[in-house]
């Protein structure tokens, strides 16, 4: 395991994988396992994770989100919000923002284990949720948020320009 402060400098996004390579089992549950302890509102974990080893799944992810790594790295972990189970505790709040935040926090915990764990991995945002979610028969009530691409890198991106604290943070 890497010590923590160097495992989020050597999060990048990676968007070419060794497709001969898979991701061991006990890998792939390491970053599961890492993303339900990530904490959620009244605890409550208001969302669901699905994991796609499957290529065919995985192309159609590809397709649907115009991202063709998704179909190049061996696993892809779908977060969607089970927003109704939110709202059950936090009423609309918890329906609109706290389980968007419960999945959002776990995708980023996966991702983080994943580097930790020597594993790359990108995010992706950008897609049709509907579609997505027919895609992957989801039941009604899981809407997708994330899907994170997971594999052994074949590439090592370059780091990317971040802004300057002063630019992000103001101090009261």
């Amino acid at each position: 395991m890497t010590d923590f402060f160097a495992t989020i400098r050597r999060r990048h996004s990676v968007r070419h994988y060794q497709e001969d390579m898979p991701v061991e089992e006990e890998k792939l549950n390491a970053v599961l396992e890492s993303a339900v302890a990530a904490p959620s509102a009244g605890d409550l974990q208001a969302y669901q994770i699905v994991a796609i080893r499957d290529a065919a799944t995985r192309a159609a992810l590809a397709r649907i989100t115009d991202q063709t790594f998704l179909a190049e790295a061996p696993v892809s972990l779908v977060f969607c919000t089970d927003a109704e189970r939110s709202a059950k505790a936090f009423g609309e709040r918890g329906r609109e923002l706290y389980a968007l935040q419960d999945a959002t926090i776990a995708a980023s915990y996966a991702q983080l284990a994943a580097v930790a764990g020597g594993l790359g991995s990108a995010w992706v945002g950008y897609f049709d949720g509907g579609e997505v979610a027919r895609a992957l028969d989801l039941p009604a009530g899981l809407t997708p948020v994330a899907i994170l691409a997971l594999g052994y890198p074949a590439e090592l991106p370059e780091p990317t320009p971040r802004r300057r604290l002063d630019e992000v943070v103001t101090m009261r």
